[in-house]
């Protein structure tokens, strides 16, 4: 199963909920490399269901002293798609390394 890791709007339950029909368990994690900013969301469905418009936004510095705390999950292939699908333009999904050493999807700047 693939693992996906969220630092905003997909760990909200009600996200979760509308994109893959169910609640989500997870783990805390982190994101090395990374620092956050704030990106301002255009998309009216992704503002209705995530409730506001500006939504954190992870960018590579290349220190690893800097890092992103979030969530790591467990989600199917489908699942997966259907995060892509509620992901803006403004995110790319890539596959990074965790704190925890795992690898994990993550959206982050374009």
């Amino acid at each position: 199963m693939p693992l996906l890791f969220s630092y905003g709007t997909l760990r909200d339950p009600a996200v979760q909920r509308a994109n893959f029909g169910r609640e989500l368990g997870g783990r805390s994690d982190a994101l090395p490399g990374y620092t956050m900013g704030v990106l301002e969301i255009t998309e009216p469905g992704v503002i209705a269901l995530s409730g506001t418009a500006h939504h954190p936004v992870a960018s590579p510095t290349g220190n690893p002293v800097d890092r992103v705390e979030g969530t790591v999950f467990e989600i199917t292939d489908e699942e997966l798609v259907a995060a892509d699908g509620y992901e803006v333009s403004d995110y790319r999904r890539a596959l990074c390394p965790l704190a925890s050493g795992a690898q994990a999807w993550v959206y982050v700047a374009a």
